[in-house]
């Protein structure tokens, strides 16, 4: 199987890692990639957000299975274009990423299919903004409606930061604050058949104890040892089969990976928000887990034929990953700076710890930084504290002037 994953975060390197370790995988590109996935995948120059070239350039490749990473492609409609080139794509169609590409949409389908979730207004005028916020108080949870690469989202006490933040947004949603740990729950699905992965939990708050700036996520782990061994049947019954049967009765059937972010709330599961593709860094622990090869699965949501796949199976082992993200993160990052350490990792620390590129190029025979979360330090362990202890080691070796990690991920649930 040939195989081309869009995108060049460390979801693509980690999708590209499992991808390369399938035996069915006899090529793999990936476009346009980063310096990590340059070692496993061939990378090719592309625009990811121009269908026509993605589809030409899968047509070029001969590939039997593309893989669309990042949001941003899916709700420009890359997947539809690949599709109509008659080549199996694992990703949604641009009518069915509006599950992530609206709030305001997502909020409607789970209206629809009785899924449980935040009570919300949509707000258009500085007056509508004002009411809801009135209707709900603090803690104040605001939610640009489109896509903001996951820093769209502000949670504040702060009645001010939160009437600014709703007022730069065109539209907005405003909802009720959710009590209670947050989960992230992956499924696979055909559009009919959903086959739902191990959850995991991330960390979004830039500094440790969850203070600063919401991130796109500064480091995660799987399994999580404080949740109730039936939560995933339960989202499965009360919030994915039925959104996905939502999604088929309205004629835009949901095709590729549903994520749901979960907070288990003192009345329950609810939803927090649903994604239309694996998520940054969760991805990277829940495929450190998984022992069944990947292409054969995204293979047949891709062709419709997921109830035919047997069940998965995943490794006993806890996976943690650690996000190294570069100086003045998440605002406006500095980028350039050279990163050394990376030979080390391999050499002292694998197989049981690896680094996964996010924001990295090549620069000669250097590595430099070309983004705000710059490396995914990931690791396994027979638990969480032993996976903990392997990421940091790892992560000590590495060497980027001025970057930042937080040191608390996973260490309530590893008893650290």
């Amino acid at each position: 199987m040939k195989v081309l994953v869009i995108g060049n975060g460390a979801r693509e390197h980690a999708l590209c890692r499992s991808l390369s370790l399938d035996p069915d995988v006899t090529a793999l590109h990936c476009a346009p990639g980063n310096a990590g996935i340059a070692e496993v995948a061939e990378l090719h120059q592309v625009d990811a957000l121009d269908g026509t070239a993605v589809s030409a350039l899968a047509t070029e490749l001969g590939a039997d299975l593309v893989v669309v990473g990042p949001e941003a492609p899916l709700v420009a409609g890359v997947a539809d274009a690949v599709r109509e080139a008659g080549i199996p794509v694992f990703g949604p169609s641009k009518e069915a990423a509006q599950i992530e590409g609206s709030k305001a949409f997502a909020k409607d389908v789970m209206a629809a299919a009785g899924v449980p979730t935040a009570r919300s207004y949509v707000c258009t005028t500085p007056a509508e903004v004002d009411e809801a916020l009135d209707a709900f108080g603090a803690p104040y949870v605001v939610k640009d409606d489109g896509l903001a690469a996951g820093k769209g989202v502000v949670v504040t006490a702060d009645i001010e930061a939160a009437r600014a933040h709703a007022n730069s947004c065109e539209r907005v949603v405003i909802e009720e604050y959710l009590d209670g740990p947050e989960v992230s729950l992956f499924a696979i699905t055909d559009g009919e058949t959903v086959v739902p992965l191990q959850p995991a939990q991330d960390f979004k708050r830039a500094l440790d104890g969850d203070e600063g700036p919401n991130t796109g996520g500064m480091g995660a782990y799987s399994p999580l040892p404080w949740a109730d061994p039936k939560l995933v049947e339960e989202v499965m019954e009360t919030v994915l089969q039925p959104t996905v049967d939502e999604m088929h009765r309205r004629g835009t059937p949901f095709s590729g990976l549903l994520y749901a972010g979960l907070a288990i709330t003192s009345r329950g599961v609810r939803v927090i928000e649903f994604n239309a593709r694996f998520g940054d860094p969760e991805t990277q622990v829940v495929l450190a887990r998984l022992q069944t090869p990947l292409a054969g699965v995204l293979l047949a949501a891709a062709k419709g034929d997921l109830a035919d796949v047997a069940p998965l199976r995943w490794s006993e082992d806890a996976a943690v990953t650690v996000v190294v993200a570069s100086h003045n993160y998440p605002a406006t990052p500095r980028t350039g700076d050279p990163i050394t350490g990376l030979d080390e990792v391999a050499a002292e620390d694998a197989p049981h710890a690896y680094v996964l590129h996010a924001g990295t190029k090549r620069d000669g025979d250097a590595v430099v930084s070309a983004g705000g979360r710059v490396l995914s330090v990931t690791a396994t362990g027979e638990n969480l504290a032993k996976a903990r202890d392997r990421a940091y080691t790892a992560v000590a070796r590495i060497k980027l002037d001025g970057s930042q990690h937080r040191t608390d991920i996973a260490a309530k649930a590893a008893g650290a």
